[in-house]
């Protein structure tokens, strides 16, 4: 390899610019850059690390509970680079925090929906594995966050999600112009008919890959549009950072009893 070539795996790492040193066990991954402060202003205190592209790292603690938030930008793209990189850096639990749109009436706009597994939509995915390769959320982390949620009062819901690399037409909405892609008029029905819950763009990638890795990864989205009711608002978005926060010093709770009980996975026998 040249020697001016940039090498992926180097220490710090080449997009997330963090090394081993720079983040928690547990990581938030938002997609938007600006969403970084909102989570950390959750917490009990926060340094950034990082800021490099549409990556940006906070580091910090929750109820005395280490933590780090690292956004990933739009898509699964992006978000697997992300996901690539702090696993290289120690990395064990991740959590999507993020907006999504509801294709069920009763998923209102400003609650959370709670992701158990996902509809791989999305390619990046598929660069990794066959495409009947599950992307299911690693259930200690489904019960932290429906854990928290409760204990926080949010209203939530859980459920299968979509992940799609598109926006428009790969969510059933028109294109430029009013265009069409085809199935995209029967995408919202099929989908509901098969009971999924809620349509987002980074999830499937991000549990995929973790599942791959040996990791623990879960998602919870705050709803922004309800596409059965046409209602959309930008609303919940504190309550899903609050959500993941207090989930992620759940976990850390719950791996100290599995560390006392002498067993390696948390179940419904334990307590926190």
């Amino acid at each position: 390899m040249p020697g001016d070539s940039e090498d992926p795996n180097a220490e710090v790492q080449y997009h997330l610019e963090v090394g081993p040193e720079d983040v928690a066990d547990s990581v938030l991954l938002p997609g938007n850059p600006e969403r970084v402060e909102k989570i950390a202003g959750c917490w009990d205190n926060g340094e950034e690390r990082a800021h490099h592209r549409e990556y940006r790292t906070v580091t910090g603690s929750h109820e005395g509970t280490p933590i780090s938030v690292t956004s990933t930008g739009i898509g699964s793209p992006s978000a697997a680079i992300a996901v690539e990189e702090l696993a290289r850096v120690g990395v064990d639990t991740l959590i999507r925090v993020g907006s999504c749109g509801s294709i069920r009436e009763e998923a209102s706009v400003g609650d959370l929906v709670i992701t158990t597994g996902a509809v791989r939509q999305e390619g990046t995915s598929e660069e990794y594995v066959r495409e009947d390769y599950p992307a299911s959320a690693d259930y200690e982390v489904v019960s932290a966050l429906v854990a928290a949620a409760e204990r926080l009062g949010y209203d939530y819901h859980t459920g299968i999600t979509m992940s799609a690399d598109s926006f428009y037409p790969g969510q059933g909405r028109p294109g430029f112009e009013g265009f069409s892609a085809a199935g995209s008029d029967d995408l919202v029905s099929d989908l509901r008919e098969a009971n999924v819950t809620n349509i987002e763009m980074e999830a499937s990638a991000i549990l995929t890959l973790a599942s791959i890795y040996g990791l623990r990864a879960g998602a919870v989205c705050s709803v922004y549009a309800n596409r059965e009711t046409g209602e959309f608002r930008t609303e919940g978005e504190l309550r899903a950072a609050e959500t993941a926060s207090l989930a992620v010093t759940l976990l850390a709770r719950m791996d100290e009893v599995k560390r006392e009980a002498g067993v390696d996975r948390w179940h419904a026998g334990l307590s926190v």
